[in-house]
């Protein structure tokens, strides 16, 4: 499914929009799954063939039960999941795992779940079985044969109370089974439950638009934040952390855990060059062990070659399991010392012992067809079967005869001859020469090309016909060795799916630990507040030559709603973007760029960025914008955080103005931390008032003849300054000055007319009183889990006491004159330090740094200017953070 527009999710809000006028698609013939398929993001990105069983129950709340089987990992993942009547979660949960081929009950054919799937799944191939299929009861048997020992009964408490995940646990293994005709070894299958909680939901639209997979403009470019934070050295790493960034945890627990691993990989350079040195070259674990439990049910002899190449592929990977453990010696934090203890080479050793005894000592996988070939039929230990030996000869004897039939040809024709091996053709002639020269007619299957000549001689096709008989006999004879080995490996095989999960975890931290010592990222705290001084965007200051600007963030309850202003291309997108993107680094385990960071856990992200007409959708920009914001708004809860850019522009002023006031209104009342990036200035002045609204700008340096404008990329407090840098940035691309006096003539007489209009009302008095009141109430609740001594937090009350009575004296004199820009931002009461160092009191609630808010130089969002004489203060205004 390939990940190029926006309109995945935005899509199911439409779809359904009356239940009575619904029409079903067409419904697709059952087929069974063809064996060559087109390549897809499943394949190509996450290298992974999976198929997914939906069933949903009926009623007006639908329950969907989920069922991935990833055939390339053996690991089933089960889902069961409490949906709307647009089936938001459930689109979400597929497009993260991105399954090939979806199966749904020849009854639900024409059903609402199916409809929205086929129109939000274009590439995804969907397949239609009987009901039969879905079967709790064979769920249940399956369970028992399949799953590990030791987890069957747990398992079965789940599938107990999750009827429908059940069902398409049953679909799913059966169609493997009979339809496929694969079947898995008993108690050897990974399955695991993924309740809806514990992760972080991401739409699909909001994966795009944010580029956390794929880059927007190139699909194919690094420059993502997966492409970014891929410093993993085994393939099961970098699945990882590709689940990980479409769904990070919301565990707080997991999470510190991860940091704590971060850190004692990043401060301990041997071992974490020994654990990077370890990590190279690992197999595809995940891929091998599932190649040895995944078993056709006709067993051919291209199974019978790949037994083998799968036990000399697992005699390394265990081979390689001892190297990780020596490296993780020095580890103190409680991960890596668990996966320490999973590498121990104690539990393995048991199994290295039988590899021992039965396969050659200095055997390895190797990647070149021949090797390869010499390696299977040298794989098992001489000795152990004499026929088999006889045969091993017997291929030795061959193989020299085509060496000697080479240096005899060369002899006789006096023609530089070059034994080549490739598997279609076996042994074949190579000669290097630029001439279209004859040869002899002894030489045959005769391929010119541009500096070489291919062919072969009868004889040396006889030879290759000997040696492939000589093979086969010899693979033949190995699989009854072979396979006894197997039936021994599946009888651990759990404890080895453990390993490669804990290596992969290993690899992903790692990685995160060459992120954090080689771009200087810091570790984050989870705590009630967003803070984040000198925060960087991480993935455009590395595309970026010049050096990038940092900025700082600040939201708290009081502060949840921030409103963006600014000039164009002054940095308002860049600045959003890399708070979300920040945020999703944190709940992987990741460190972040900046100085200091601070998170909430956020459950849920979404990101309103784009800004183009979908003409495959025959769909406007503003059309695309409100089907989002629906989507948005209807799935919004108090714990989430969006982001929203220039939303209204694509369509009339005064329209897009009174949507953006309704949606930010709705935004408002979820409790939900947004950034709202706007040119609506009139946004910043209507819901200035409102309790938890702030307005930042980034800012710009205009010449007063408007002749030269410079981007700061700097946030500031307030809305931006000059109203008119649009007029200004029109001068610079020469347009005739007539038109440029007109339009700032137009431009005054506007402002004008809307400052007569904003005069002050005993409402808006009442409006800053309320938001007086709960911002004092923040400082007290901050400062009653500060770490202040007695001394100092009484006389920091005192302040915060006379500053409070001044305040609200002012707005009872306040009588009506017109509005100023900065005026609401001057109402934030912040805590101030008796101390003549203000900040360096001040604690973070969580975690005892300190932090300073937006832009110290100037002024911003979080300071306020205060006048004092006393000699704890200076006497110029004092800028009083809050932390």
């Amino acid at each position: 499914m390939p990940l190029t527009t926006s309109r995945l999710s935005s899509r199911v809000t439409s779809q359904v929009s009356s239940c009575e006028s619904f029409v079903p698609l067409t419904s697709k013939p059952a087929s069974r799954r063809p064996t060559g398929r087109p390549t897809t993001t499943a394949t190509s990105v996450a290298g992974q063939d999976i198929i997914c069983a939906i069933s949903e129950s009926r009623g007006v709340s639908s329950t969907v039960g989920l069922a991935f089987v990833n055939l390339a990992t053996a690991e089933v993942v089960l889902c069961q999941i409490c949906d709307s009547q647009i089936y938001e979660k459930t689109v979400i949960k597929i497009g993260v795992f991105e399954p090939n081929e979806i199966l749904f009950m020849n009854t639900a054919k024409e059903s609402k779940l199916c409809y929205i799937l086929q129109e939000n799944l274009p590439d995804t191939m969907f397949t239609y079985l009987d009901r039969k299929f879905w079967s709790d009861k064979t769920g249940h048997e399956l369970l028992d044969r399949l799953a590990f020992r030791d987890e069957v009964d747990s398992l079965k408490v789940i599938l107990d109370t999750n009827y429908f995940a059940g069902c398409c646990f049953a679909a799913s293994l059966k169609y493997v089974e009979m339809e496929l005709e694969q079947a898995f070894v008993s108690h050897s299958l990974r399955i695991k439950f993924a309740p809806s909680e514990g992760s972080m939901t991401i739409d699909l639209s909001t994966v795009v638009s944010l580029e956390l997979i794929q880059n927007l403009q190139n699909s194919k470019s690094p420059d993502n934040l997966y492409g970014l934070l891929n410093e993993t050295l085994t393939p099961m790493g970098a699945r990882l952390l590709r689940a990980n960034i479409l769904q990070p945890s919301t565990e707080r627990n997991k999470l510190t855990a991860r940091y704590n691993a971060v850190e004692d990989l990043s401060t301990k350079e041997d071992m974490f060059v020994s654990v990077r040195e370890a990590l190279k070259g690992f197999i595809d674990a995940d891929r091998t062990l599932t190649s040895i439990i995944l078993v056709p049910t006709k067993q051919t002899v291209q199974y019978i070659e790949q037994s083998v190449n799968n036990v000399i592929m697992l005699k390394t990977f265990v081979s390689s399991i001892k190297k990780v453990y020596q490296a993780l010696g020095a580890a103190q934090s409680d991960l890596l010392l668990e996966i320490r203890e999973v590498c121990s080479p104690t539990k393995h050793r048991s199994l290295e012992r039988l590899m021992e005894e039965t396969l050659n000592e200095n055997v390895t996988y190797q990647s070149k067809p021949l090797d390869l070939r010499n390696q299977r039929t040298y794989c098992v230990k001489a000795g152990v079967n004499s026929l088999l030996d006889v045969a091993r000869q017997t291929y030795k004897e061959a193989s020299a005869d085509a060496t000697e039939l080479v240096e005899r040809l060369t002899e006789t024709h006096n023609i530089p001859l070059d034994l080549r091996y490739d598997t279609p053709r076996q042994y074949y002639i190579c000669i290097q020469t630029d001439r279209n020269e004859i040869l002899p007619e002894v030489f045959i299957n005769v391929y010119r090309k541009k500096n070489k000549i291919e062919c072969q001689t009868l004889d040396l096709v006889k030879l290759n016909q000997k040696i492939t008989d000589a093979h086969n006999e010899v693979i033949s004879m190995s699989d009854q060795t072979i396979q006894d080995l197997l039936r021994e490996v599946c009888t651990v095989i759990a404890e080895l799916f453990r390993v490669s999960e804990a290596i992969s975890m290993l690899d992903m931290l790692a990685a995160f630990a060459q992120l954090a010592t080689t771009y200087d990222y810091i570790r984050p705290e989870l705590t009630s507040t967003l803070a984040i001084k000198a925060g960087r965007h991480p993935i455009r200051e590395q595309i970026h030559s010049s050096k990038f600007i940092p900025n700082d963030a600040y939201a708290t309850p009081q502060t949840r709603f921030q409103i963006i202003t600014g000039c164009n291309m002054s940095g308002k997108s860049t600045y959003i973007r890399s708070l979300a993107l920040m945020t999703v680094m944190a709940q992987i385990g990741c460190f972040v760029p900046a100085q200091y960071a601070s998170f909430p856990i956020v459950h849920q992200l979404f990101a309103r960025v784009a800004a183009s007409d979908e003409l495959d959708a025959n769909v406007s920009t503003f059309a695309a914008e409100m089907r989002e914001m629906a989507f948005i708004l209807r799935n919004l809860q108090p714990r989430g955080m969006i982001i929203v850019d220039e939303l209204g522009r694509g369509t009339s002023t005064t329209d897009g103005l009174a949507i953006a006031v309704a949606l930010a209104e709705a935004l408002l009342a979820s409790n939900a931390l947004v950034w709202f990036a706007t040119h609506f200035h009139d946004l910043g002045r209507i819901l200035s008032e409102r309790t938890g609204v702030i307005n930042l700008h980034l800012a710009a340096n205009i010449t007063e003849d408007a002749s030269k404008m410079t981007m700061l990329y700097q946030i500031a407090e307030g809305p931006v300054p000059d109203r008119r840098y649009g007029l200004a940035l029109a001068k610079l691309v020469d347009l005739p000055p007539a038109v440029l006096e007109v339009a700032e003539k137009v431009s005054k007489t506007l402002d004008n007319i809307a400052l007569k209009r904003n005069c002050k009302s005993r409402t808006v008095v009442i409006a800053k009183k309320r938001r007086l009141l709960l911002s004092l109430r923040e400082q007290l609740l901050i400062a009653r889990k500060s770490t202040m001594d007695d001394e100092s937090l009484r006389r920091w009350m005192i302040r915060l006491q006379e500053e409070f009575s001044k305040r609200m004296a002012s707005l009872e004199e306040e009588v009506e004159i017109p509005d100023i820009d900065n005026e609401s931002a001057a109402l934030d009461l912040h805590p101030i330090n008796p101390e003549q160092n203000p900040e360096d009191e001040l604690l973070n609630v969580d975690s005892g740094q300190n932090y300073q808010s937006p832009t110290r130089k100037s002024t911003t969002a979080e300071t306020i200017t205060i006048e004092s004489d006393s000699e704890d203060m200076t006497s110029n205004a004092e800028s009083v953070v809050l932390v």
